[in-house]
This record gives structure tokens, C-alpha cells and sequence, in this order.
């Protein structure tokens, strides 16, 4: 790959929260390559972390080119992994197996350029200008009974499966992820991050937390807020500043 004109900072963190006993998230921070990725893995303990360490290995291996030429061969990676937990992974333990997926949010840059790549509930925000902008949005039940049936977004989530996903690796046969490209601005901070740590905190916590001096601190901000509550699920984020 190129040298990028352009540093970008970025940290990240994974726990496994307080009630879980296991974690299942995995995450990618590779400021040197430019590649950060989020994954939540689903289908119980071992299932979950399982798939989600396969999304962040595979993400993290090598590719040179152009920002298009990377997205690409980002995509034919997480279709290759799906295809393995859909299908080779699951025919060895037999018809029985559970399902064995995970969400995948991930951010690829280059220069002014970024590009987002997710499937799942796993989000994407943006940081730019004192304003807060969520720029995936969720592949769940909750999001379509919004769309389709004209719902509030109260109204949504009380259907009792409001929370079940729609989308994710592993989850069905054809893969469809979703893809947003943006120009980037200096000082704009993006945080990918699971559901375990947006559900557990208010946008003006976001907000507080991204406008901090550092990645790290953001970073260390967010999990000191998450972890005070009942932290229920495991908890993953990465911030990413140009």
C-alpha cells in the first residue's frame, strides 16, 4: 500500500462486561494499515468468539492498492468467511450446530478518503465539528418494523424481537453488507463499536467522550462510563481520529 499523506491515530479496547462469562467481540485497530473493525460474535460462547476472531484475522492480513481496490478485496474477505461459517464450519459438527455468525462494522482509509463496511447492529459514528453522526444504519428487526411498517421507534421496540438481527456473518448464505464512503475533514473522529457499549450510554456521552484530546482517552472515557452501570454484554469500541 501507498504511504498515506495523511497519520491517522486510533485505540481500542474489548471487555467482557459483568455478566458474561465469556468474550465474544473481537477487534481490529491498525492505524499503520489503515483497517479498524469491530466484530460481535453470536451462537454461544465458543461459536461466538470463534467468528468473530475469524472476521478480525482475516481483515487484518495485508493488502496493498487503491482505497476501491482494498474495499474490494475487504468484501470477497468477509464473503469468504461467511461462506465458512455458513458452511464448512457447520457441516463438521453436524446439523445440530448452532448458528455460528457474527456482526462486523469496519473502517478502511486512505488519505481523505474512508470508506464503512458493515452487517449487523454493530454502529459506526462520526465525530466532526462538535456534532454526533451515526452513519450505519442497524440490521435488526427493530430498524426494518421502523422502515417498512412506519413505526417510531418506540412503538418498534416493543415487539418482542425487536433486537433479533436481520443481517450478520455466518447468518444466511448470501452475505449482504452495507457500504458508506465519505470525504474525511481534519479532526474527524469515527468510533466503531458493539451494541454491549452503545446500549449502555446516552449520545451526549458519545459526544463528551469522542471530543476528548486522544483516541485512548475517548477510548478510556467510554469504558469507565460502561463499566460504572450493569455492563450485561461484552463491550467493544475503537476510535479513529485523522
Amino acid at each position: 500500500m501507498a504511504q498515506s499523506l495523511i497519520a491517522w491515530q486510533s485505540a481500542a479496547r474489548t471487555d467482557t462486561g459483568k455478566v458474561r462469562a465469556r468474550n465474544e467481540d473481537a477487534v481490529l485497530e491498525s492505524s499503520e494499515a489503515q483497517v479498524w473493525a469491530v466484530a460481535d460474535g453470536m451462537g454461544g460462547h465458543q461459536n461466538g468468539a470463534l467468528a468473530s476472531r475469524l472476521i478480525v484475522e482475516r481483515l487484518a492480513e495485508s493488502v496493498s492498492g487503491s482505497l476501491d481496490g482494498r474495499v474490494r478485496e475487504m468484501r470477497m474477505r468477509l464473503h469468504d468467511v461467511n461462506r465458512c461459517l455458513g458452511q464448512d464450519i457447520t457441516l463438521q459438527h453436524g446439523v445440530d450446530t448452532p448458528l455460528i455468525g457474527s456482526t462486523v462494522v469496519a473502517l478502511i482509509a486512505d488519505d481523505d478518503r474512508a470508506v464503512c463496511i458493515w452487517a449487523g447492529d454493530s454502529r459506526c459514528y462520526l465525530w466532526r465539528q462538535n456534532r454526533l453522526y451515526q452513519l450505519t444504519r442497524d440490521h435488526c428487526l427493530m430498524q426494518e418494523l421502523m422502515v417498512e411498517e412506519n413505526l417510531t421507534a418506540q412503538e418498534a421496540a416493543r415487539h418482542p424481537k425487536a433486537q433479533a438481527l436481520t443481517r450478520a456473518i455466518g447468518a444466511s448464505e448470501v452475505l449482504q453488507l452495507d457500504l458508506l464512503e465519505l470525504e474525511t475533514e481534519p479532526g474527524d473522529t469515527f468510533l466503531l463499536c458493539s451494541d454491549g457499549l452503545y446500549r449502555d450510554v446516552t449520545e451526549a456521552d458519545l459526544s463528551q467522550a469522542l471530543n476528548q484530546r486522544s483516541p485512548a482517552m475517548a477510548i478510556q472515557q467510554l469504558f469507565d462510563k460502561v463499566l460504572a452501570g450493569r455492563a450485561r454484554d461484552n463491550v467493544s469500541a475503537v476510535v479513529v481520529r485523522r
